[in-house]
C-alpha cells in the first residue's frame, strides 16, 4: 500500500495497493495553493483509507515535469513524510500517471501528454502505447517547449493524438509505481524535473566592495 503525492498541477494525494486499486484520492486544481492545502489532503486521504502509517509500505513522489514552486512543494513533503515514516521514497514522471490514466480508459497506440509550464511553454512527452503489464512505455521527453513548436510538421511527434492535462492524478501515479514495482521495472531518478533554469543563480565569486 502506497502513498502518492503529485504537485507538478494542482496537488493531487491518494493511497493506492496493488489489488485494492485506489482506495482514496483527494485533489485540488488550484496551482497556487500547494503549501497550503497538501497536509490537509494527506490526512484526508489516511482517514478515509482508514489506515495507519505504519501499513505503508512507501511514499510516491511525483518528480514533474512541472514548475519550480508548485512541484517543490509535493517532493518536499513526500521526502518528508517518507522519512519520518521509514518508508522508501518512490520517484516517478508526472506525466506518466496521465497516459496511464489514457490507456486504463481505452486509448492505444501513440500519443503525446503535454502540461502548462507557464511563461507561454508547454512540458510534454510522448508514448508508443502500453506493455504487456499496463504501463505507459515513454518514448521521448519530458521536454519543454514553446506551443507553436508542436504544431509544426517538423516536430518529431507530429500527427500523434494529444492530451492536455490540467491536473494529475495521484491515483494514477500510485498505480504505476505498484504495477512497476510488481514487474520488477525501474523507478524515475530521484530529480525533480523542472526542465529550465532557476531565475536565480549564484554568482561565480564574492561581490566587490568598493
Amino acid at each position: 500500500m502506497l502513498l502518492a503525492i503529485d504537485t507538478s498541477a494542482g496537488t493531487s494525494v491518494a493511497v493506492v495497493d496493488r489489488d485494492a486499486g485506489v482506495i482514496a484520492e483527494h485533489g485540488i486544481p488550484d496551482t497556487m495553493r500547494h503549501a497550503e492545502v497538501i497536509g490537509d489532503l494527506i490526512q484526508q486521504c489516511l482517514t478515509d483509507a482508514g489506515i495507519p502509517i505504519s501499513a505503508l509500505s512507501g511514499v510516491v513522489a511525483g518528480m514533474g515535469p512541472g514548475p519550480f514552486t508548485g512541484l517543490r512543494v509535493g517532493i518536499a513533503a513526500a521526502r518528508v513524510f517518507a522519512l519520518g515514516a521509514g518508508k522508501p521514497l518512490v520517484p516517478l514522471v508526472s506525466h506518466d500517471a496521465v497516459a496511464y490514466g489514457q490507456y486504463l480508459a481505452g486509448a492505444s497506440g501513440p500519443l503525446i501528454v503535454v502540461t502548462d509550464a507557464r511563461r507561454k511553454e508547454v512540458y510534454w512527452s510522448a508514448y508508443s502505447g502500453c506493455d504487456e503489464v499496463g504501463l505507459p512505455i515513454r518514448i521521448d521527453g519530458p521536454a519543454l517547449s514553446k506551443p507553436a513548436e508542436l504544431l509544426e510538421p517538423e516536430f518529431v511527434h507530429a500527427g500523434m493524438p494529444r492530451v492536455d492535462a490540467t491536473e494529475i492524478s495521484a491515483g494514477d501515479l500510485g498505480m504505476v509505481a505498484e504495477i512497476s514495482f510488481a514487474n520488477k521495472r525501474a523507478f524515475a531518478a530521484d530529480e525533480p524535473l523542472y526542465l529550465r533554469s532557476p531565475d536565480v543563480t549564484l554568482s561565480a565569486g564574492p561581490k566587490r566592495v568598493s
